[in-house]
């Protein structure tokens, strides 16, 4: 019997073959979502503000409706906050990766049954 085999995997929301909603995505749209601002939740993930504006735009495309909205400079400095689309997806992201961690935690106990010697 293989001692101390575990399943591993990851998630993703997927459109036309295009990953567009993962953990990583996620954390950012909480990330903005507690600045206020894209350019802060990218310095904060320790990534560029152009993959950050990239990955906002392309989850805003592609969910129908925007997840951020976002308001350039101005006397107030504009800024970013999430839609009510943005953090249903947050949530129900949330809900589907937990219950993805379950199967992977059943499928795991499973593994020795299936893989004996």
């Amino acid at each position: 019997m293989i001692k101390n085999l575990k399943l591993h995997g990851r998630m993703w929301l997927t459109l036309d073959g295009k990953n567009v909603v993962g953990h990583g995505r996620v954390e950012l749209l909480r990330k903005i979502g507690e600045t206020g601002s894209i350019s802060k939740a990218a310095k904060a993930m320790k990534m560029s503000y152009k993959a950050a504006w990239d990955a906002v735009d392309a989850m805003n495309n592609a969910m129908g409706t925007p997840v951020v909205d976002s308001a350039t400079g101005g006397s107030k400095g504009g800024g970013s906050q999430l839609t009510e689309s943005g953090q249903r997806l947050i949530t129900e992201f949330e809900f589907m990766e937990s219950r993805h961690r379950e199967w992977l935690e059943l499928m795991s106990r499973e593994l020795p049954k299936r893989f004996k010697s």
